[in-house]
C-alpha cells in the first residue's frame, strides 16, 4: 500500500508556511531513468567539464581558516586549483594558482599566510590583491611584453554566513539567486563563528555522483547503520528547492518507527539525554518524550551560555539534522552546536574516481555544560577550541566496490 509521506511520515505540519522549517512545495522533476553512462563515460565526464563545473558556485571553504589579512587555503577541482585569500579590507579574494608567466603552482601549501606570494620558478611576485609587485631582472623583457602588469588572474568569490565560494564564470547569477534559499537559512548557523576541528579527504574508486547518491537520502539506515534506529528515525522531510538545493530534516532523539518498543527510555536514549544536560536517572516521561525535553534544555542551556543566535531556531533544529544539498556537489548536515560539511569532488581525468572531502565545525564555547556533540565522532585529543587549524588528512582508498 502506497504511503502518504504528507500525512504519516514525521514533518513540520504545523509549521508556519513562512517558516523555515515549512514543508516546500513539490517539484516535479520527471520519471526519466538517468542514462547509467553518466557513471563513468570519459565524454560525459568532459561535457560536465565544460558545461558544469566552470559555471556553478563551488564551495571553496569557510571564512574562519583565513581570519587575519594575508591568511590563505588553496581549493582544487579536477585540474583546477585556486587561491583564496584574506584582504586588507577584511574581504576574501580567489585567484587561480598560476603564474601568469610560465604556469607555475603559486602556493605551494594548503594553508598559510602571506605578505605576498613568490613564485619558485622565477621569483616573480605578487600582492594578496593578485597584482604584480616585482618582476626579477625586469630590465631584460621588452616593455612591451609586460607593459600590462600580468597579476594572478581572479575569479568571482562570494560568501553566505561564514562559507566561501568561488565561481569561473565571471557571467554566473550572484550565489545568493544560484543557491535559492531563504535569507536566514544558512546565516542563522552563525558558521563565520565555527572552526573546522577535523578535516579529511579520501579517495573512492566511483563517480562522484555515486557519491552525491548515497548520502542524499536515509534510505539506506535500516540496512547500512541499523545502530541508528534507537536515536534517529529515518522517515525524513525532503524539500527541493527552485534552484537546485535541496534539504533532509532528520529528527534524531527519536526511536525508528521501525523499533517495536516504542516507550521505554533505553540506553541510546538515555546517552542522548546525557548529552543534551539532562540526568537520565531523574527523567521520568518516556521515549517519545526524549526529545522534546533535550530540546528544552539545549535552549536553556544556550541561554546560560549567551549563545543569543539559538533564539533564531526552531525547536526542531535544537536536535534534528538539517541536511542541506548545494547542487552539484555538497551536503552540510547543520546543527546549531557545528556543522559538517561533506564535498564530492571528481577526479581531474577518471571518471571512476572522486574525492570525499569532510569537515567538521564546531562552535567553541567557554561552558563546561557546552560539550562536543557524539555525532561529531571526533577522535580522542582533537583541539575543538579553534586555535590551531588541523593538517587535511589524506586517507587513499582500495580498489573500486564489486
Amino acid at each position: 500500500m502506497a504511503v502518504n509521506y504528507r500525512v504519516e511520515w514525521p514533518m513540520s505540519l504545523g509549521a508556519a508556511p513562512d517558516s523555515l522549517e515549512a514543508k516546500q512545495p513539490d517539484i516535479d522533476n520527471g520519471l526519466d531513468v538517468v542514462d547509467p553512462s553518466r557513471y563513468y563515460s570519459p565524454e560525459f565526464m568532459q561535457r560536465e567539464w565544460q558545461r558544469l563545473w566552470p559555471r556553478v558556485w563551488l564551495l571553496a571553504g569557510v571564512a574562519s581558516d583565513i581570519p587575519e589579512e594575508g591568511d590563505y587555503f588553496t581549493f582544487a577541482v579536477g585540474a583546477e586549483e585556486f587561491i583564496l585569500v584574506r584582504q586588507a579590507d577584511e574581504s576574501v579574494k580567489a585567484f587561480y594558482n598560476v603564474c601568469p608567466h610560465r604556469g607555475n603552482r603559486i602556493a605551494l601549501n594548503e594553508h598559510g599566510c602571506v605578505s605576498r606570494f613568490t613564485c619558485t620558478f622565477h621569483g616573480w611576485q605578487f600582492g594578496c590583491d593578485g597584482n604584480l609587485q616585482r618582476v626579477t631582472d625586469q630590465g631584460t623583457f621588452n616593455p612591451k611584453l609586460i607593459a600590462h602588469k600580468p597579476g594572478l588572474t581572479e575569479v568571482r568569490c562570494e560568501g553566505v554566513g561564514g562559507v566561501l565560494f568561488i565561481n569561473m564564470d565571471a557571467n554566473a547569477a550572484p550565489l545568493a539567486q544560484y543557491l535559492g534559499l531563504p535569507h536566514g537559512y544558512i546565516e542563522n548557523y552563525e558558521i563565520d563563528k565555527m572552526h573546522v576541528v577535523h578535516h579529511v579527504r579520501s579517495e573512492w574508486k566511483a563517480n562522484w555522483k555515486t557519491g552525491v547518491d548515497a548520502f542524499y537520502e536515509t534510505y539506506h539506515l535500516p540496512w547500512v547503520h541499523p545502530q541508528t534506529q534507537g536515536v534517529m528515525e529515518d522517515y525524513s522531510q525532503y524539500d527541493l528547492y527552485p534552484n537546485g538545493a535541496s534539504r533532509m530534516i532528520v529528527p534524531i532523539c527519536v526511536k525508528s518507527h521501525r523499533v517495536a518498543d516504542q516507550h521505554t527510555v533505553d540506553p541510546y536514549l538515555q546517552f542522548m539525554l546525557k548529552e543534551g544536560g539532562i540526568d537520565p536517572a531523574k527523567f521520568t516521561g518516556d521515549a517519545s518524550e526524549v526529545r522534546r525535553a533535550i530540546q528544552k534544555s539545549k535552549r536553556a542551556r544556550a541561554l546560560a551560555a549567551g549563545l543569543t543566535h539559538y533564539e533564531r531556531f526552531t525547536d526542531g533544529q535544537l536536535t534534528d539534522s538539517w541536511a542541506t544539498g548545494l547542487f552539484p556537489n555538497v551536503q552540510m548536515g547543520m546543527h546549531p552546536e557545528g556543522v559538517f560539511i561533506m564535498r564530492f569532488l571528481p577526479h581531474a581525468t577518471d571518471p571512476e574516481t572522486f574525492y570525499y572531502d569532510t569537515m567538521i565545525l564546531y562552535r567553541y564555547v567557554d561552558d563546561p555544560n557546552y560539550t562536543v556533540p557524539a555525532w561529531m565522532g571526533l577522535p580522542a585529543g582533537i583541539d575543538v577550541t579553534g586555535r590551531t587549524r588541523p593538517n587535511v588528512i589524506h586517507v587513499p582508498v582500495g580498489q573500486k566496490p564489486n
